[in-house]
C-alpha cells in the first residue's frame, strides 16, 4: 500500500463529502488563484468570503491533474518537486499530485530567507519548484543561482516572467489516475529538520513510512468519519501533515486555519464543529490568557463537540495543560512525540486515557519501540537520565547526500533523537532536555526543561527559555529569557525570590527580559538567544542565593 491508496479510496466511498476546508480571516485573495477561478471545481456552497471548500472526489482529481502534467513534461519517477506555498486549499493535491508521479515532494518551510531557499534546493536537488506569490521578491533574487530547477511553477496572478502559470497549465490535463506504478519502498518525501541548529539537513522518507503515520495516528486518536480536524500549523512541516493523516486514513473533514488568534481558534471550532485540535504551546497559552483576562467568554461558543486536545513539537508544562482542564474539564488531552526524522509525531505519546501520567511524553507509540542509553549505547538503569532512542516504521531511510550525519544519529534500526530522557517505574518517558542545551556549570549538569517548567507556574509569565552563557570560572551559567504576559509588571527580585525553591544549582543566575522567539512549529530558537547573549562575550553573572 502506498499513500495516495487512501486518497483514491476516499474519493470513492466519500466522494462528495467535504475533504478540505481552507479558513482566511484575512480575506487578501486578490493575488491568489484559486481552484475555482481555475474551473476544475463545482462551486463552493459556502457564502462567507474568508472560507473555501473541497470534497474529497475534487481533491482526487486535482492531484490526478497535478500527476498528469508533471508526466506530460517527462517528468521521471524519483524526480524531487519542491512546494513553497502558505497553507492553502491547494497545497495537499499539489502534494499528492506529486507523489501520483512517483515524484519525490519536498516541502519548504515558508519561512526560509532566499539564502535558505537557495541552499534546500540546491542540497535536495529539487528540479521542479511550485511556488505562490508570496515568495515571488525571495525568488526574484536567486534566479541567477538555482541551476538544478529546470521548471518554475507559479500559484496565483502576476506570474513572474521565469515562471509558468500552474493553474492554467493543470486545466487542460486529466482527471484520471495516472498511468504510474508506485511500491510502499518507493522513495515519497524529504523533509528538513527544523533548522534551529543552522542550515537544515535534508530527511529522505519512503511510502511505507507515510502510510505508517496513517496508521500510528489513527490508532493513537481514535478518528472516526464523524471527527473534524483544526489544523493550524504549517504543513511543511511533519506535524502538522501526519496529524491530519488521521482525518486521510477516517475520511473525514479537516479545516486549514489561516489565523492563530484565540477568537479565530474559538470561532472556526464553533462553525466548523471541529472535534480534534492539535495545538503548539504558544497558542494554548494565549487562548488561555484571553479566557482569564475577559476577552474570550466561552459561552459564546459552541464547543461541546470538542473532544480532544493534543500538543507537541515541544515539551508541554504541565501546568499548562491543568490551566487548560480547569476550563475545559471534559477534553481528552494528549502530547505526542516526534522528530521529522522519526516522520514527525507519534513515535512517542501519551496516551487519552493517561491525564494522570501529564509531564510525561508516555510510552512507545504504535509499531514502535524506545530505550535510554549511555553515551556508550548501552541502556541505563531505569529512572537514570540517557538519551532517547526510537525505532519503527517511520525512521528515516538517511539524510540525504549526507552520510556522516546519518551515521552519528542512525544506529542500525535506531534513531538516536539527541533528547535526554529518563523512564519512571510505569515506563513513562519523561524529557530532561535536548543533549545540546544540556548547561554544565562548574561541572554539574543543568536541565533548562526542568527550570522552565518551574518557571512557567508564575502566572505573571508567558513564555520562558533556558540557556546557558560563559562565566570565566563556572564555564556556564544558567540566563532566564522571560516574557511576560501582557500589561503585567515584574522585577528581577520577584522572580528570584519565586525561584528560592529550586536547589541552588538549579537558580537562574540572569534574568532576562525580553521576547522568547519560537520557529513555526513552536520550537524556542535557542541558538537565536545564545547568539543574542553569548557570542563574543564572557558575563559576569550575579551569584545569588
Amino acid at each position: 500500500m502506498v499513500i495516495t491508496d487512501f486518497l483514491e479510496r476516499n474519493a470513492r466511498l466519500y466522494g462528495n463529502e467535504t475533504a478540505l476546508v481552507e479558513v482566511n480571516p484575512s480575506e487578501e485573495r486578490d493575488n491568489a488563484v484559486t481552484w475555482r477561478e481555475a474551473s476544475l471545481i463545482e462551486a463552493s456552497d459556502s457564502s462567507a468570503p474568508y472560507r473555501r471548500d473541497m470534497t474529497w472526489k475534487s481533491f482526487d482529481r486535482r492531484a490526478n491533474r497535478v500527476a498528469n502534467f508533471l508526466l506530460s513534461r517527462n517528468i521521471k519517477k524519483g524526480t524531487k518537486v519542491g512546494i513553497l506555498l502558505l497553507n492553502c486549499l491547494e497545497w495537499l493535491p499539489v502534494y499528492f499530485g506529486i507523489l501520483k508521479a512517483g515524484c519525490i515532494a519536498v516541502p519548504l518551510n515558508f519561512r526560509y530567507s532566499s539564502d535558505e531557499i537557495k541552499y534546500c534546493l540546491d542540497l535536495a536537488d529539487i528540479e521542479i519548484l511550485v511556488f505562490g506569490p508570496e515568495f515571488t521578491t525571495r525568488m526574484d533574487v536567486i534566479q541567477g543561482d538555482i541551476e538544478k530547477v529546470k521548471l518554475q511553477l507559479f500559484v496565483g496572478k502576476d506570474v513572474p516572467e521565469y515562471a509558468e502559470d500552474f493553474m492554467k497549465l493543470i486545466y487542460f490535463c486529466s482527471s484520471n489516475l495516472p498511468p504510474v506504478m508506485l511500491d510502499e519502498n518507493d522513495n515519497a518525501a524529504i523533509y528538513f529538520s527544523s533548522g534551529t541548529t543552522g542550515f537544515p539537513k535534508a530527511i529522505l522518507h519512503k511510502h511505507s513510512a507515510l502510510v505508517h503515520s496513517c496508521i500510528c495516528e489513527q490508532q493513537h486518536h481514535k478518528q472516526t468519519h464523524d471527527d473534524v480536524f483544526l489544523c493550524i500549523p504549517p504543513l511543511y512541516h511533519t506535524g502538522a501533515k501526519m496529524h491530519w493523516f488521521g482525518s486521510l486514513i477516517s475520511g473525514s473533514k479537516a479545516v486549514l486555519l489561516r489565523g492563530v488568534t484565540p477568537e479565530w481558534i474559538l470561532r472556526t471550532v464553533t462553525e466548523e464543529k471541529c472535534t480534534i485540535v492539535w495545538l503548539l504551546v504558544p497558542w494554548a497559552q494565549d487562548i488561555l490568557d484571553s479566557i482569564e483576562s475577559g476577552k474570550i467568554n466561552l459561552d459564546h461558543h459552541l464547543i461541546e463537540q470538542w473532544r480532544l486536545l493534543h500538543i507537541g513539537a515541544q515539551p508541554v508544562p504541565p501546568s499548562l495543560v491543568h490551566r487548560w482542564l480547569k476550563y475545559f474539564p471534559e477534553h481528552k488531552y494528549d502530547t505526542n512525540y516526534g522528530l521529522s526524522e522519526s516522520l514527525g509525531p507519534g513515535c512517542v505519546h501519551l496516551g487519552i486515557d493517561n491525564i494522570d501520567k501529564v509531564g510525561a511524553i508516555g510510552k512507545a507509540g504504535y509499531g514502535w519501540e524506545t530505550k535510554i542509553v549511555d553515551e556508550k549505547g548501552n541502556p541505563v538503569q531505569r529512572g537514570d537520565v540517557g538519551e532517547l532512542a526510537v525505532k519503527g516504521p517511520g525512521v528515516m531511510i538517511c539524510y540525504y547526500k549526507n552520510q556522516a550525519a546519518t551515521d552519528e544519529i542512525k544506529k542500525g534500526d535506531w534513531l538516536y533523537t539527541g533528547d535526554m530522557a529518563r523512564e519512571d517505574e510505569d515506563g513513562f518517558i519523561y524529557l530532561v532536555d535536548r543533549k545540546k542545551d544540556v548547561v554544565i556549570s562548574g561541572g554539574e549538569n543543568i536541565y533548562p526543561v526542568q527550570i522552565e517548567d518551574y518557571l512557567r507556574k508564575n502566572e505573571k509569565i508567558k513564555d520562558v527559555a533556558v540557556i546557558g552563557v560563559p562565566h570565566p570560572r563556572l564555564g556556564e551559567v544558567t540566563a532566564a529569557i522571560i516574557e511576560l504576559k501582557e500589561d503585567v509588571e515584574c522585577t528581577e527580585d520577584e522572580i528570584r525570590e519565586f525561584c528560592m525553591e529550586l536547589p541552588r544549582y538549579k537558580r537562574p543566575r540572569q534574568i532576562i527580559f525580553d521576547k522568547v522567539p519560537r520557529n513555526p512549529t513552536g520550537k524556542i530558537e535557542k541558538p537565536v538567544l545564545r547568539e543574542k547573549y553569548c557570542h563574543g562575550r564572557l558575563v559576569e553573572a550575579q551569584i545569588t542565593g
